[in-house]
């Protein structure tokens, strides 16, 4: 009797790990006890198109969202500091924040792939230019990574002109609030439409945006690994009324000269009667092109 019992322990144990396995679990080892899965997280920036103008009475149907959580700020606005809240989509634009962009789709189809929770952190506003030189820049508000420009103001949410530093606070605010162990994984773009008066500065500005943000990154979490962190930026309909031929190729240009910048195809896309913002079958399509670029620089 004394033999039985133990035989019949080992058995039972080796029913339970044969059942884990067939549903697709690893058994725990030395090597896997307490470590913790990665949270991603997911930056996004830029103007109106990254903002979203698609009226959420157009969201595809099959559309919903059980794990993101996000952070949304656009220009002056932002959400409680470093706080995320389930994401939905809206913009901080009256009379249309009931709208969405071609991230949502990103999103959905993000949470199709992981099934477990991430984060987004949103920093976007309509009209916004880079180069200082654009006056038509939403409430005089730009981009801008050049140093005389950000010695002498502050960021948007705090009362001065800049939306990089303003989308900067943000992250640093919101990664103080996240999981241990986040990863942000990429940086989304979509901007340039408001510097087509300045179209020829435009590779030299947007180069130096995205270092700076990037080296923002490193230095407020210690990790290297974030000089390299991959940029996807769409870019623009060849229907849209504010299209730069120099500003498409400069984006070209930065996908040639930085192997962790990518630019995805948008010329072909529908816009609205505006002939600026893409309509819903343009954003839709453009989040499915950005999620398959996405799905093949990134761990999935």
């Amino acid at each position: 009797m004394k033999r039985i019992i133990p035989f019949l322990f080992l058995l039972m144990m080796a029913v339970c790990l044969q059942a884990g396995t067939e549903k697709g679990m690893r058994p725990e080892t030395k090597a896997t006890a307490g470590r913790k899965e990665t949270v991603p997280v997911i930056l996004t920036a830029g103007q109106s198109n990254a903002d979203g103008r698609v009226p959420l009475k157009d969201l595809p149907s099959y559309v919903y969202y059980d794990y993101c959580q996000w952070s949304y700020g656009s220009g002056d606005f932002e959400t409680a500091t470093g706080q995320f809240t389930p994401f939905w989509p809206r913009v901080a634009k009256p009379k249309i924040e009931q709208s969405w962009g071609f991230d949502a789709i990103v999103y959905y189809l993000l949470e199709q792939r992981w099934q477990r929770p991430f984060y987004v952190i949103k920093h976007t506003d309509g009209g916004t230019a880079i180069d200082p030189s654009c006056k038509s820049s939403t409430h005089g508000l730009f981009w801008s990574a050049d140093t005389a420009f950000l010695n002498h103001t502050t960021s948007a949410s705090h009362g001065g002109k800049s939306l990089l530093l303003a989308f900067e606070r943000q992250v640093e605010d919101c990664l103080k609030t996240l999981p241990e162990h986040y990863d942000i994984q990429c940086l989304l773009w979509h901007q340039g439409e408001s510097d087509f008066q300045a179209d020829s500065l435009y590779y030299d500005n947007l180069k130096a945006v995205i270092a700076h943000i990037r080296q923002h990154l490193v230095k407020v979490t210690g990790k290297r690994k974030y000089r390299k962190l991959p940029v996807i930026c769409g870019n623009y309909s060849v229907q849209s009324r504010q299209r730069s031929e120099r500003i498409a190729n400069a984006l070209n240009r930065m996908a040639k000269d930085d192997r962790h910048f990518y630019v995805v195809d948008a010329s072909d896309l529908p816009l609205l009667r505006d002939r600026l913002h893409f309509n819903a079958e343009g954003a839709e399509t453009l989040g499915r092109r950005i999620y398959e670029k996405l799905a093949t620089i990134i761990a999935m």
